[in-house]
């Protein structure tokens, strides 16, 4: 079972709401304070929203597949590449 969030959808939804509409654009940590939420939960908020519109483009390294299949799929690689090693070290052992 998922751990229960911190903040609700709705602070979420209504934080990033605000940065979007205001105009000029306030500092993330000046209006975190005025919500009650730490900066860097807003800035991920807001960093998401905008990659979800398609404002912003993800970071190197960053894909749009859920983290868990990337492990997944990286640990096999690493998996087979230890093993095809392991084999040749031990297909070369007289040579060492």
């Amino acid at each position: 079972m998922a751990a229960p969030r911190k903040y609700s959808l709705e602070l979420r939804e209504r934080a990033v709401r605000m940065y979007r509409t205001s105009d000029p654009k306030p500092q993330i940590k000046k209006l975190a304070v005025e919500l009650g939420v730490h900066p860097e939960a807003l800035r991920g908020w807001i960093r998401r929203r905008l990659q979800d519109a398609g404002r912003r483009r993800l970071a190197a390294g960053q894909s749009r597949r859920p983290r868990s299949r990337q492990n997944r799929i990286g640990n096999a690689a690493a998996r087979r590449a230890a093993c095809a090693l392991s084999r040749v070290r031990h297909s070369n052992a007289w040579l060492w």
